[in-house]
């Protein structure tokens, strides 16, 4: 099969370009989806409580005005239907196969094109799109004995219906996102939770409410809608000062969620082992009203040490102490800085994007590599934030790659390749720009990639300083070969 785009991935970022493609109708395109429905992240997550800590006119297509949102903050099922109902509406559904894995992918100089072997057969492509998402492959602690427990293990992104029939003693991994959103739903039932702290983190108040019916009345007016999204955004964007560690907003930002700790946590030995050590903002800032008063239940154990070791039932805490327990949930996130898709592309001369990402991700613009002509890398290295919207970052980046396409339309242009030149130039303004921020001084996190001690996954700047440097595509920096026409 022959095809101008091939995309893999059907989240956001791979729905969002097949959005553009087909309304432009200029080019042919596929999208390539492992699994056997569309969404990524909000497909695979269906844990209870799933959630998204971003409003829901900000975390959204600003190309399609968001649908009757029911919460300030939405469900994960209703960012899926989301995704579903804009597969429907822009007719995506002919253009997308599911159950269809990319094997590998490599660039054939001869032709210009990329060559792909995936569950469906071969497909060859003039242009390449990654869309695979950051939060895609979940990542499980090395803990011996693991492999032995007799009860339940599951990471939070494989959770399945059925799972919980109410009584059980439940272990939680972790206090990320995914924890604190999943701890208050555990605790209503099961006999027992102990979650397993080894960082407690930052937490203010959510502040969720419903949508009054005049006001969901009023937000589906697209104008309306729009007006809320960009108060939302710039709103958003003032927390980057915070990440620069500027007075008084990091001291602010700080009172506010210890502030929210003291009025929630009245026993002062639970509050002392959930107060942080690190500065606030260089792990993701939560956002929960009910983490705190789950924790303080007499049903909950808060262990303020990583689980260890686990013999027969027994989970053991680094702390030594042990607990009896069925079920063993890994909320313990992904494998972010080190895509394994990268182990299956090769381009020119049969460069392997994971070699090239040996010391960690790096690019030019945040969506193109040297060394893989006509490919672009949606939502990967530093395309993602720490205090704002996904989906404003991914509409960057189709901006781009459509100006790029749009270039490549001149019959005489077979491939663009970004030069190394200007990606080590790309890498070390973003290293500049990350020097003074949380995530470098502040702890350790999974924003920083271990083995170059690299920010490789956030942007450094605010969601405005991503569109106004990486928004617009420039030829400049690219070897075009204009080998004839285009096959």
């Amino acid at each position: 099969m022959n095809v101008d785009v091939a995309i893999v991935g059907a989240g956001f970022a791979g729905i969002g370009m097949a959005t553009q493609l087909a309304r432009r109708a200029h080019e042919s395109f596929i999208v390539l989806e492992r699994a056997d429905a569309v969404g990524g992240t909000w497909r695979d997550n269906t844990y209870p409580g799933i959630a998204c800590d971003i409003p829901a006119h900000l975390y959204s297509f600003s190309f399609r005005p968001p649908s009757d949102w029911a919460r300030i903050y939405p469900s994960g099922a209703e960012i899926q239907r989301y995704l579903q109902r804009t597969v429907e509406d822009e007719g995506l559904a002919p253009h997308i196969r599911l159950n269809c894995g990319l094997h590998q992918a490599g660039w054939d100089a001869e032709t210009a094109r990329w060559e792909l072997a995936t569950d469906s057969g071969p497909i060859s492509a003039r242009i390449l799109v990654l869309a695979v998402g950051r939060l895609s492959e979940p990542r499980l602690p090395d803990v011996e004995g693991l492999d032995e427990f007799p009860g339940t293990v599951v990471h939070t992104a494989q959770w399945r219906p059925g799972l919980l029939s109410g009584g059980e003693r439940i272990g939680v991994v972790g206090t990320g996102a995914s924890a604190v959103q999943l701890v208050p739903q555990l605790a209503d039932d099961a006999e027992e939770v102990v979650v397993f702290g080894r960082t407690p983190p930052y937490v203010v108040p959510r502040n969720d409410r419903a949508y009054t019916a005049d006001e969901r009345a009023e937000l589906r007016v697209p104008e309306h809608a729009q007006a809320l999204r960009d108060q939302l955004l710039t709103d958003a964007d003032k927390g980057f000062r915070q990440r620069l560690g500027l007075r008084p907003d990091i001291d602010e930002i700080r009172d506010r969620a210890l502030g929210h700790l003291h009025a929630q946590v009245t026993d002062p030995t639970l509050r002392e082992m959930l107060t942080p050590d690190y500065e606030i903002g260089c792990k993701r800032i939560l956002l929960s009203d009910d983490f705190y008063p789950a924790l303080s239940e007499p049903n909950v154990t808060y262990e303020p040490s990583a689980l260890d070791g686990v013999v027969e039932s027994k989970a053991h805490a680094a702390s030594g102490r042990a607990y009896d327990l069925d079920i063993l949930v890994m909320a313990t996130g992904f494998e972010a800085t080190r895509p394994p898709a990268a182990t299956r592309i090769r381009g020119r001369d049969g460069l392997l994007l994971d070699d090239h990402w040996h010391r960690g991700m790096v690019s030019y613009a945040s969506t193109v590599v040297a060394g893989f002509p006509n490919m672009f890398v949606l939502d990967g290295p530093n395309a993602a934030l720490g205090h704002n919207s996904a989906i404003y970052m991914i509409e960057t980046q189709l901006d781009y790659v459509l100006g790029a396409l749009d270039h490549l339309s001149h019959t005489a242009i077979r491939s663009l390749e970004v030069t190394t030149e200007a990606e080590e130039s790309y890498t070390r303004e973003i290293d500049r720009l990350s020097a003074s921020t949380v995530w470098l001084t502040g702890c350790d996190s999974w924003y920083v990639d271990a083995r170059s001690g690299r920010l490789t996954l956030l942007w450094p700047g605010t969601a405005v300083s991503f569109r106004e440097r990486n928004g617009t595509f420039d030829p400049a920096p690219y070897v075009i070969d204009e080998g004839g026409t285009a096959p």
